[in-house]
This record gives C-alpha cells, structure tokens and sequence, in this order.
C-alpha cells in the first residue's frame, strides 16, 4: 500500500495525539496540538498509509525561519526513511513560504536523528546543556534553505 504525505489539519488532532504518545511519550497535550494544528505559521506535514499517520513533522515559522519543533516516526515504522520524507516536505513547504533558515534542537545522544539531519545539511551551531526533561544535551543545529528561484537541489 502506498503512503502519502500532506500538510496536517485540525482534523487530524487524534492522529497526531496517538503517534505523539506512541513515538514521544506524549511530548504535547491535545490544547497545544490543537494550537499548533490551527495556526497557519506552525506548519505541519504528516505522512499517512490509508488513515494511519506513519510519521509527522512540525515547526513554526519565525520571519524567515522555521524552528523545527518534532520529528516523529511509528515506532515500528523507524528506519524506513519515513522521517527523512516528511521533513524533506516540511522543509519545501516553509522554503515555499518563505524561510530562508532552518533550525531545531536535537538530543547530542539521539545518534539516528543527528545523522538524519545531518544528513540533510544542518550544521551543529551550539549546545544546551540540560535541555531536555531526562537532562540530556541538546545540540542546536542550523540549515540554509536555498532561495526559491535557486535551481540547485541541495540545501546548504
């Protein structure tokens, strides 16, 4: 079966609760996803098999940054290049909106995801100490998104 991916909607709250609990412990209350899912500058892409959201990603865009607030993958899901697509639509969809930077915190100890992003161009810009609720670091990483009229397919 095919997937999808989409720009995520009001209407896919209970969606978006269930893979937040399944993927991150519940990172956010349904008030603070239904703030997100309603606010045209938090933008967020789901990919979706049938009506089962397999991975999503989301971020608020700041002038002409998009600070990247979660990636997340089923956990039976990772692996499969799930969040590396829905972050690549994410990107695209707030470089179309008119962001120029992209930037995110991720755990120094979460290997995968710092490979992933990586992977896709961000570069380590500092360190929080502590940042995280179980007192992990978090690297700050930045990305340059490529104008719009830039024919280069490569961000950086």
């Amino acid at each position: 079966m095919s997937s999808n991916v989409r720009n995520l909607t009001p209407e896919d709250l209970q969606a978006c609760l269930a893979l937040d609990r399944a993927s991150l412990e519940g990172l956010w209350t349904s008030a603070q996803w239904q703030a997100e899912l309603a606010e045209p500058r938090r933008p967020g892409m789901g990919l979706w098999q049938a009506d089962t959201l397999l991975a999503m990603a989301s971020g608020w865009l700041v002038v002409d940054e998009l600070h990247i607030t979660l990636v997340a993958v089923a956990p039976e899901q990772r692996r499969r290049g799930l969040g590396r697509q829905v972050l690549k639509a994410l990107l695209e969809d707030a470089r179309q909106q008119g962001a120029r930077h992209a930037t995110l915190e991720v755990a120094a100890t979460n290997a995968a995801a710092v490979a992933l992003y990586h992977s896709l161009g961000f570069q380590d810009a500092g360190l929080r100490r502590g940042y995280y609720r179980n007192g992990d670091d978090a690297l700050i990483q930045w990305l340059r998104l490529p104008p719009i009229n830039d024919a280069e397919p490569g961000c950086g």
